[in-house]
Parts: structure tokens; sequence; C-alpha cells
């Protein structure tokens, strides 16, 4: 369990990481309890760095054994990860390590809830699966073997190859850590098909648990219009093969824009004309435009570090008020966000936390705030 009162991190002291991550791949062996992961990240050294210590991030993992260029090492573990000695040139670090997705009750990286195996990686969670440096900056491109015995094994990105209790996913836009995503668990899928302005066909699909197929009409026929709107509004297509949102009660946030692969509390995703009120049709239609619109702005292009989450956050919500303005009405939308910044005490807090919009210093406890992400919305 993290210090309820963090360290106070400050942009002054931002630096960039040392070296550049050419490819990951990564195998996971579910169980839950002694889940393995195991790691390969290629790694180069930045030009005019003559960096040779490499840290990575690491919290709650228990490593195996871990190779550079396959020999064996020893690393430092140290609070919050491992330090090692590395090659002056380009290297392959390798490493297996084990978790508890079962007992892992603080819900970042990958844990398990009802049988379902799911991650959350934003802001943080990422060092919680593997060694890994953990900052958004540092973006790569993924590939992801899942092995368990059950039948949906999702990832981020385009599906390579599947066979019994195993499935292979690769994600070839590169993506900082906390945009990883793996589902795996007992899930039905209401599938449709988009066609984008190119003619590339992407596969659609909503998966839930059994019993709740009946509730995503509305939020595919929402998601298709995002994408659509986000053609004609932002010349800005989608750019996978796929297109996959998870809705289960056993999500911990309201919804999250992993890569390809995004996930949801069901109360963001499902409705149903017989227990829904129009109000609940409107928010599922906003929070689905508002995480498919994080495709490019979050996601393509990301944050240098958390101190820009404000951006891609407060930049997104500007797009879903534009997309909600355009497919209801202008007036209407721009009254309720008013209404809504001033319910929430949106001034009071800015000022009780005295959060400018350019932080020069942040703790954990404060950046995910609506306040402020209404803020930068708004301005």
């Amino acid at each position: 369990m993290k210090d309820a009162s963090p360290t106070t991190i400050y942009l002054k002291d931002y630096a960039p990481f040392p070296f550049r991550v050419k490819y990951v791949h990564l195998t996971f062996q579910l169980d839950p309890l002694k889940t393995r992961v195991i790691s390969l990240v290629e790694f180069e050294p930045i030009a005019g760095s003559s960096q040779r210590d490499l840290f990575l991030h690491g919290e709650d993992l228990r490593l195996i054994w871990a190779k550079i260029d396959g020999a064996a090492v020893s690393p430092q573990i140290t609070k919050g990860g491992l330090s090692v000695r590395v090659p002056s040139a380009s290297f392959v670090w390798e490493c297996e390590v084990e978790i508890d997705p079962q007992n892992n009750t603080s819900l970042e990286g990958l844990y398990m809830s009802n049988g379902m195996y799911c991650t959350q990686c934003e802001a943080e969670g990422f060092r919680k699966i593997t060694y890994y440096p953990d900052r958004p900056d540092v973006m790569a491109q993924f590939h992801v073997r899942i092995e368990g015995d059950l039948p949906i094994l999702l990832s981020n990105g385009n599906p390579k190859a599947q066979g019994e209790n195993w499935a292979e996913w690769q994600d070839p836009w590169p993506k900082p850590a906390y945009l990883f995503a793996l589902v795996a668990g007992r899930l039905v899928a209401h599938r449709d098909t988009f066609t984008t302005a190119s003619g590339n066909h992407v596969a659609l699909n909503i998966w839930v648990r059994p019993g709740d197929e009946h509730k995503c009409g509305f939020g595919m026929e929402a998601l298709k219009a995002s994408m659509r709107w986000d053609e004609n509004i932002y010349q800005r297509e989608y750019d996978l093969d796929v297109f996959n949102i998870v809705a289960v009660d056993d999500f911990n946030m309201g919804a999250m824009e992993n890569k390809g692969l995004n996930i949801f509390n069901s109360a963001c995703v499902l409705a149903s004309p017989t227990t829904s009120t129009d109000k609940d049709f409107e928010r599922v239609e906003a929070i689905i435009a508002h995480e498919y619109f994080h495709n490019w702005t979050g996601n393509r292009i990301t944050c240098r570090d958390w101190f820009q989450l404000c951006l891609k956050e407060g930049l997104t919500v500007f797009r879903d008020a534009q997309f909600t303005s355009d497919l209801r009405s202008a007036a209407v939308k721009r009254i309720e966000d008013v209404i809504c910044s001033v319910r929430s005490n949106l001034a009071r807090m800015l000022a009780r936390l005295r959060i400018p919009c350019a932080l020069t210093a942040l703790s954990r406890l404060i950046i995910f705030t609506r306040p402020r992400f209404m803020k930068k919305a708004l301005n």
C-alpha cells in the first residue's frame, strides 16, 4: 500500500530517459496466485548518452531471473524498482517475474475479480506487472502472448495468432506502458463493423459477461457515431483492424482508453430502454466518445510527463463536448458544462488545491481531478 501522502514531484527535476525502447515482447502465463510474466525488451542508448546504469520501475514483483544479451545478471533490487549495469551499445533485457493477481487489492497492474483478469495501468500501474521504464515519454511497440485456460484472451492492437489456451496480439503503434491492457475471462461479444473513409474495414466488439448482450446496442451505435464524427471533423481515421471494448462490473475505474482495448465499468456502456433514463443514454454516448477520441489525443499523441496530463484530458474533454454539441444541442451542452462546474465547486477546489493551468509540482492524489480537466476544456 502506498503512502497516503506521497512525495511531491517537481517539473524542474524532469530528465529524458537515457535509453530508447525499440521493442517489447511479453508472455503472460496466467494463474490466479502465481502469474508468470516473461519480458524481452530491446534497449538502445540515446545518442550522446554515456549512461551505463539502467533503472527499471517495479513494485510487488518477485524476480525469478534476469538476463542481458542472454547472459544471467543479478540486478540490485531497490525501492520502487531495480538497477543493473548495461553495455554501452544496444542490448536486450529479459526477465521473468511472478505476480499475484488474486490478492492485488491495489487494483493497479494486473488484478483478478470474479474469475476475470483485468488491468489498470494509468498512471503508474504497469510497474506492478513487470520491470520496465514506467513513464509516459517511453514508447514502444508491444507484442503480447497470453497463456491461460479462459476462453477470451485480449490485449492491445491486432490479433496475430491463437490456439487452444493461448492468443497473441501485436500493437504496431508505439505506446507508453500506461496504455497497456490485458483482459482474460468468460465473456461474450456484441459485434459490428465500421468502414473508414479510406475503405478499411474495422471489426468492432463490445465484450460483456453473459446476460448483458442485449444492453450493448446503443453503446455500439455511439462508438460508430464517434468514429464517423472524428473522421468528418478532425480527419482522424481509426488505425487498427479491430476495436475492442470490455464492459464489466469488475473494472475499478469509470473507463480507460487503452490502445485498441478500451475497458469500461459496465455502467458507462450498458443501457436498456426499459431501465435507463435519457441522461443515462447521453452519459454512455459521451463516455464512449471520450475514450475513443483518446485514440489520437492521448494515445498516438501522448504526454511527455504527468505534468501534461491535463493537456490530453482537457483536449479530449473539449472534443467530446464538441461531439455532444454537434449531435445534440451546442447551447444546452454549454449550459450543462457550466452548471456542472459550478455544482462541483470548481473555483473553490482549484483555490484550495492551488491548481494552475501549468503545474510545476504535483502529487498523484490531485492530478486526476474532474475540475482540472474541466478547467482545461472550458478555457
